[in-house]
């Protein structure tokens, strides 16, 4: 096995499990899911079946992953923050054959207590802060916070707020590179 698994975690047949994921207590990989290289998944975590997560997806403690969600590289789950997969859910009523997509894309950060619903996507190296309620898609880059989200900016690669001059160029404090803001988009120029 190259991957590591808890003795109190559970994982289910048909899993596939990338080499260097470490997998901690209490967590259960549902079948039919796919985890790949240099995960983590933290404590008390439920991979539901036919999830996808990139490599390098670190999920923090008591962090739910239903069926339909896709997490590309990079993506960051914060504590206790949770996707949903129904949009009308009812105890009395089986809805499993309308379970809706979310995809959040590479290098997205969820932070603590979010509530992503799902059908609303998540650009490239979003930003959702903590207590966050997603109720609509988030474009690459945004800043976005509150119940429900609201964009409030824009964020570079390495999480940091972008300041955007006249000429509508950002650069990031930490990493150096530069961004530019076009038609409500960021994109990444150096």
């Amino acid at each position: 096995m190259s991957y590591f698994v808890h003795e109190t975690a559970i994982v289910d047949d048909g899993c596939q499990i990338g080499e260097g994921t470490k997998v901690w207590h209490f967590s259960h990989i549902m079948p039919n899911c796919i985890i790949g290289e240099k995960c983590n998944i933290g404590q008390n975590v439920v991979v539901s079946p036919e999830v996808v997560l990139g490599n390098n997806v670190k999920v923090q403690n008591n962090v739910s992953i239903y069926t339909g969600v896709i997490c590309a590289d990079d993506v960051f789950l914060g504590p206790s923050m949770v996707f949903t997969n129904v949009v009308n859910p009812r105890s009395a009523i089986n809805r499993r054959d309308q379970y809706t997509r979310t995809h959040v894309g590479k290098g997205a950060s969820i932070g603590a207590n979010a509530t992503i619903v799902c059908g609303h996507d998540i650009g490239q190296y979003a930003f959702i802060g903590a207590g966050a309620v997603v109720t609509k898609a988030v474009s690459d880059f945004a800043l976005v916070v509150g119940n429900p989200a609201r964009q409030l900016g824009w964020v570079g690669e390495y999480g940091h707020r972008l300041e955007f001059n006249e000429n509508d160029v950002a650069i990031c404090p930490e990493s150096q590179q530069e961004y530019r803001l076009e038609n409500n988009q960021v994109i990444r120029i150096k």
